[in-house]
Formats: C-alpha cells, structure tokens, sequence
C-alpha cells in the first residue's frame, strides 16, 4: 500500500527546512535505517533515515526546495509491483480551514512550474476579508518584491495567481505596507538560510524578552598559560595518546568549576518557578559558514582538561560539517563565546534562551597592572558575564565572576 514519506521535525524549534538532497532517486528500494535525504534545519544539515520499506514510486519535492513544512509529503513509498498514484493527499485536505499546508519553492528549482497543481496554492487575506489565491511561490516573490497580491488578477485556473503574473506586474504600495527599503542596484542579494532566520527571530526575541544586565572582571592569564605550556609539553609527540590543550578548553572547565562553586547561574528562569539544574552542560558558541551553533559539553565539571579538548574538538568539527546530532546541540544549562583569536579587546554576549547566562571571552594582551605599590606587566583578559535578572541577581553575578577569576588565576584546580 502506498505511503507518504513526510518532512520530519528534527528539533523541537524546527517547523519548516530545505530539503538539501535526495541520497535516493525514483525506483529505489527502500529499507528501514536507509539514509534517503538531507534536510537542512535551523540549526544543521542532518541525514535523514527512512522508517518504512518499500520501493521509492515518486518524489514528490525537488532537492534544493526551501521552506518545506513539517510533516507535509515530499515522497511517496510503494510496495512493489504497486502502481504510483498520481497525486499525494494531504491529511488537511479533509477540512476547508485551516488551507493546506504547503511546500515552497525557489524560483531556481525546476519543479517550480507556472502552472501549479491546487495543492501547492493556499489562500491569502486580501482587502475586506476576500480571499485571493496564489502559488506559494508567487507568494514569496511578491513578499520580496513588495506587491500587493490583492492588486493583481490571476492567469491561473480559477484567477489563480502564479509566477509569472507577479514577474510582470509593478510594486504596489498598501496604507498597511512599509516604507520600502532603498538597496543601490549593485548590491548583492544573499537569500537568508533557515539557520540565519533562527538566527535573527531567537536572538530578537532574546533582546526583547530577556532583560539583560553585563558584568565584566579582568582576569590575569599567566598562571594558566604556563600550566598549558606545562601540559601540552607532556603530550607524545605523536600516536593515539597525543593531545593540545586550548585556552578555550582550559575555560571550559573553569567556567564548570566556577558554576559548581555558584549554581545559583546554573539556572533556568519560567514564569512559574526557576528551574536549577544539577548538571551543569557547557554550551560553545561554533561560528560555521552561515551562523552560529552550540553544541554541548555535557558534565564539563566532572571531565578531565584532555576529554575535554578531545570533545570541544570533535564537536567543532562536526558542526562546521553540519554532521551533528540533535541532542548534540539541543540544551545546555550556561554558554560561553570566545573570540580571543580575532583579537578583540571587549564584548558582550546575547543571552542564548532559555539560559539565563553566557560569558563573553575576549583576547589575552600584556597590559600594565598594579601589584601593591608597583607597576608590572602581565597577561590580561576581559571577560564579561551576560545575565538575565529575571533569574539572577547583581551580588551573584559579580560574585560567580569572581570566582571565575580566582580558578583562572590559580589554575591548579583544572587539573586536581
């Protein structure tokens, strides 16, 4: 019997994706446990395994399609010998409200016809509540074009607007609409990804919702640079058992340890109760080629310096492949950003919700310090602790950083 393939959620986030490719084609057969695509979600490119067995009869959404919603079918999986149907019915088709949903496309994707089939049409609001009908893909283009569909009269069946008639008519301006946006001619247009969406909406809402307060501490780096110099000096020079301990995964731990020492930062704010958590997982801010993710180092307080170095690493190295799994970078209870490498002096984090903390680590610098009544130079580092005061108190910021200090500044406890 013929079944759908539908788009999965694979985060809790994950309402829509990009269906990147197809790793079968037509008249393959299907296992269960085969990997049949990759979608990109808002925070990865994940490989996706098939649950059913059969023969692959039809595919129902082209690779490289975009805005694909979650749980609508993009494939359809028949026994074999069984004829394709011709059309995949959609389980909203059965009520008139809300319309069904739909499978966007980009205008680059052949698939995406000027003739498209009632399925892939939904209707949009339009002056004095009448309905005006579109193809998703019209729809889009008007969005990014800035004409109003009410405006204009379909070519397709029953007035139905495509393509085509959105390419050929001029910006509308509605009383609603706002003022347009001026971009010089030779600007490049770099459409957003999932990913940079998320991006944009979650650290929005973070701004917005979260009230944010910043504390910062200048912290001496020598100590912990000479314990460094110290460990990686007794790592085989080559074989399974080498290792490079990083600054940031001396931080890592430190941050751990300091969260360990102050749990009152290991802390999730609700509306109803604040929620302490007695594990403490360490989310790292990753930069990849279109964003940001933070996977997990989980139990950061309990690992050693070098299981830690192992993991951050991996970890890194996976997420600027989008190969991570989802419960790899879904959770963690405190984050830290790093972007000493780039040099930079000073920063602030944005809170990453629903956590109620992260530390912003800036570059080490020789400054110049005061040692009783001397002057001496030293290796010095400005972090600075973003946290939310729904959850987290002043006194207990300042007081969690300097704790941070204190590990950092007599780095023994890392190794202990």
């Amino acid at each position: 019997m013929a079944t759908n393939i539908l788009m999965p959620a694979l985060s809790p986030t994950m309402t829509e994706g990009t269906l990147s490719r197809w790793l079968k084609k037509e008249g393959d057969t299907v296992k269960s446990g085969d990997l049949i695509a990759e979608i990109e979600t808002d925070k990865a490119t994940m490989e996706v395994e098939a649950v059913d067995e059969g023969i692959l009869g039809r595919i129902v959404v082209p690779e490289g399609s975009e805005g694909v919603k979650v749980n609508s079918p993009i494939a359809i999986l028949v026994d074999e010998g069984e004829a394709v149907p011709d059309a995949v019915e959609a389980p909203a088709a059965k009520k008139a409200e809300p319309a069904p949903q739909t499978v966007a496309q980009p205008a680059s994707t052949p698939a995406a016809s000027a003739q498209p089939s009632p399925a892939q049409s939904a209707p949009v609001a339009g002056p004095a509540g009448k309905r005006v009908f579109a193809s998703p893909l019209a729809r889009r283009i008007a969005s990014q074009k800035g004409i109003d569909l009410a405006a204009l009269k379909g070519t397709g069946p029953n007035g139905r607007i495509l393509r085509r008639d959105v390419e050929n008519a001029k910006p509308v301006t509605t009383a609603a609409a706002a003022a347009p946006v001026m971009v010089p001619a030779e600007a490049k247009r770099v459409p957003n990804s999932s990913m940079r969406k998320v991006i944009a909406r979650r650290l929005s809402e973070s701004k917005q919702t979260v009230p944010h307060f910043y504390v910062s501490v200048d912290i001496e780096l020598d100590a912990l640079l000479a314990l460094r110099s110290k460990l990686n000096a007794a790592s085989p020079s080559e074989g399974e058992g080498q290792f490079k301990i990083s600054v940031n995964d001396m931080m890592i731990k430190a941050v751990a340890l300091a969260l360990r020492d102050c749990p009152g930062l290991n802390v999730q704010y609700t509306e109803a109760e604040t929620l302490h958590f007695p594990e403490i997982d360490i989310s790292m801010a990753v930069s990849i080629p279109d964003g940001l993710i933070t996977p997990i180092i989980r139990q950061a307080d309990r690992k050693s310096l070098r299981a830690i170095s192992a993991e951050a690493r991996d970890l890194a190295k996976r997420a600027r492949d989008g190969k991570l799994k989802p419960e790899e970078f879904q959770g963690g209870t405190f984050s830290i950003s790093n972007m000493g490498m780039f040099g930079v002096r000073e920063f602030a984090a944005i809170i990453n919700p629903p956590q109620a903390g992260i530390l912003a680590i800036a570059a080490g610098e020789k400054r110049a310090v005061v040692r009783g009544d001397q002057l001496a130079v030293a290796t010095v580092m400005t972090a600075t602790l973003s946290v939310d005061h729904r959850a987290v108190d002043g006194a207990l910021g300042a007081q969690w950083l300097n704790a941070l200090r204190d590990i950092v500044q007599n780095p023994y406890s890392l190794v202990i």
